[in-house]
């Protein structure tokens, strides 16, 4: 287990639910980086995007674990712990091209 997070068992391997952050696409907003839940596979921006919709999927849903998707980064982020691991041996696949905003 990593040190000082009680949710790594629970990461799963998920499908990403869009090719983009699912709510910036549906309002045509740009983002930065996206990010992937662990738990359901919600694709969200990162906190430097406008809206941080990969934070506010956590607080709508409890989900804990999200992976750090676009650029692939190879990391995890608990936020319930706030503990940052590695997740280089099981990143998430892109199921497509991602939209690039700049």
């Amino acid at each position: 287990m990593t040190m000082g997070c009680r949710h790594v068992a629970g990461i799963r391997t998920v499908t990403p639910s869009a090719l983009g952050c699912e709510e910036c696409l549906k309002i045509g907003s740009p983002w930065v980086h996206l990010r992937i839940c662990r738990t359901c596979g919600h694709v969200g921006c990162c906190d430097d995007s406008p809206h941080k919709h990969a934070t506010r999927h956590f607080h709508a849903t409890g989900h804990p674990i999200i992976e750090g998707y676009d650029p692939p980064e190879g990391w995890g982020w608990c936020y319930v712990d706030e503990v940052m691991f590695d997740l280089s041996d099981r990143m998430t696949p892109h199921n497509g091209p991602i939209p690039r905003y700049v």
